[in-house]
């Protein structure tokens, strides 16, 4: 599920905001038995498709990536940018079933002329089993593979993983220090943000850019076989940005319309300035 865009919602009536979902890579029909039963590893699926499901006649738009891939991983980032690692270029997910771990992270940029960029390479390839997931920082943490029946830390070319990465997306580069905000104190109640109601949130800017301010919220994901269960971003409704004190400023935001489209339940919130966001803090979405 693509962000959601809630900006504008609440103007006389709540309505639900256009719901997008979008689905990476694969294995096409047949490959699972050619690599289980005769080794032959087919490439994997090279396109991306998204289905906008609110839509009265919703239809399939299809995008390229750089490479093929099957069992990637597919984090959502605060800023609304989506990460596309891990995985195989070749084979089909399963028990020895795939060839050629692809190293090269993706980033997709929703909206975007050229959407795809290729980031630099990981230095583990990891198959089966997989995993990735935002940790409040901003960063990515990758873990896992494990290609194999049992544990096989010998396994030749592809052994059982335990190590793990940890992923810096650009917005963390020391070129983007001073846009980084740093949160000071959510003005909510029990720090929650309630549906359909203003909250605040005061942070900390060096270096303020005029109608850059944004707030989301991201639902901390469940991560297993290459899904990211759970996973969702809010980009909350922005009512003002003001500043109350040297490097100090204030933001209010709208809480999410209805459990309809935010679970109750815990969310990371991050304010994200110029492109650049926040660490987290967490607040209580009812």
């Amino acid at each position: 599920l693509l962000p959601l865009n809630l900006t504008g919602l609440t103007n006389g009536q709540t309505r639900l905001p256009e719901a997008e979902v979008m689905i990476c890579g694969g294995a096409y029909p047949g490959a699972y038995s050619l690599a289980n039963k005769l080794r032959i590893f087919l490439e994997a699926s090279r396109t991306c498709g998204r289905l906008k499901v609110t839509d009265e006649n919703p239809e399939w738009v299809m995008e390229v990536m750089p490479m093929p891939r099957v069992m990637p991983d597919m984090i959502l980032l605060p800023t609304g940018d989506l990460i596309i690692l891990n995985g195989a270029m070749n084979g089909s997910a399963g028990w020895e079933n795939a060839v050629n771990p692809v190293l090269h992270p993706v980033m997709y940029k929703p909206g975007s002329a050229e959407p795809f960029k290729l980031l630099a390479p990981a230095s583990t390839g990891r198959l089966y089993h997989s995993s990735a997931v935002l940790v409040p920082d901003g960063r990515v943490l990758v873990g896992g593979s494990n290609p194999h029946r049992v544990y096989d830390f010998r396994a030749n070319p592809y052994p059982t993983e335990l190590s793990m990465d940890a992923y810096y997306p650009e917005y963390l580069g020391v070129e983007f220090e001073n846009l980084k905000p740093s949160i000071l104190t959510v003005e909510a109640e029990n720090n929650t943000a309630s549906y359909g109601r203003l909250f605040a949130v005061t942070f900390e800017l060096k270096e303020y850019r005029e109608g850059g301010v944004g707030v989301t919220l991201v639902a901390p994901s469940f991560t297993t076989h290459s899904f990211a269960m759970n996973q969702r971003v809010l980009v909350l409704d922005v009512v003002a940005v003001q500043e109350v004190a040297k490097f100090g400023y204030k933001v209010v935001a709208r809480g999410p319309p209805s459990l309809a489209v935010a679970p109750p339940g815990y969310y990371m919130l991050f304010i994200v300035h110029a492109g650049v966001p926040s660490a987290a803090v967490w607040v209580q979405v009812k």
